[in-house]
């Protein structure tokens, strides 16, 4: 599954292919030589940042559906009504059985994840954030989340105090947004899953070669969303008046149907 990107995203237009829905964002829909040609490579020079670049979305891993949740959903108990909802900056796919699949690829052993938070630190609301393994359902890393002092986007990285996440396992998340402060009430949540998968020595190649920000466009288009996130993330905190950074951002989230948050404030750590 791909889904087109684009500098200026003003529309959607949608083919079907025998690899699965192609969605091309922009005014109409880009032929597919089009978007193989602009697919950045460590070669990706300043000049080509007008061309498109795809974020590709693996197919789903084998055994039960990961299904999730992306949105907070309804105001519970003495949460306030908030828009847009706590939201989870992650992929979410139907698959054939009208099952939600919210889930993504990393490289990493302790990878971060992204959440736009729209509850504040200056109220009695807590955040919770729990990975679990996801067959036996152990616990592997539970930590209260420290609230920003605006509606904001944040990230939650895996400590290095925990064991690395094992290749190919599914592992599920949870963040959990409790309104009450004694947390007898049902939470606010989000959900969804990660698998660790080693990249090949040919993409391994061509990381070590680009720069940061072609990083973001060669894991965005090979498959590993978290690590395309994290790395396009971490650049606009280290240069936060960088509007190429600020730009590409905005059409990495617009290309998973995520716009609504793509302009909220991103935290400084």
């Amino acid at each position: 599954m791909k889904f087109g990107l684009s500098l200026l995203i003003l529309g959607f237009a949608a083919t079907f292919s025998s690899a699965g829905l192609f969605i091309t964002a922009g005014l109409v829909a880009a032929p597919s030589s089009l978007l193989a040609a602009t697919k950045l490579t460590p070669k990706t020079t300043p000049s080509s940042r007008d061309k498109r670049t795809s974020v590709v979305l693996p197919q789903l891993p084998p055994g039960s559906a990961p299904g999730g949740r992306r949105y907070g959903g309804a105001t519970r108990g003495q949460c306030p009504n908030v828009t847009p909802p706590l939201t989870a900056l992650v992929p979410s796919t139907l698959d054939s059985s009208s099952v939600r699949n919210v889930w993504g690829l990393t490289a990493r052993e302790y990878p971060k994840l992204w959440f736009y938070l729209p509850y504040t630190k200056n109220s009695s609301i807590q955040a919770e954030f729990t990975v679990l393994d996801d067959e036996s359902k152990d616990p592997i890393y539970t930590s209260a989340i420290a609230l920003p002092t605006k509606p904001s986007t944040i990230g939650v990285s895996l400590p290095h105090n925990i064991p690395p996440l094992q290749v190919g396992k599914k592992y599920r998340w949870f963040l959990n947004v409790y309104c009450d402060p004694q947390k007898q009430s049902v939470p606010i949540f989000v959900e969804g899953v990660i698998i660790r998968k080693n990249p090949d020595a040919a993409l391994v190649g061509e990381l070590q070669k680009a720069q940061p920000l072609q990083q973001v466009a060669i894991y965005a288009s090979n498959g590993f969303w978290h690590d395309a996130l994290t790395t396009l993330a971490e650049l606009r905190q280290k240069s936060p008046q960088n509007e190429i950074f600020e730009k590409e951002w905005t059409n990495l989230l617009q290309a998973i149907g995520l716009g609504e948050v793509a302009n909220r404030p991103l935290a400084s750590n």
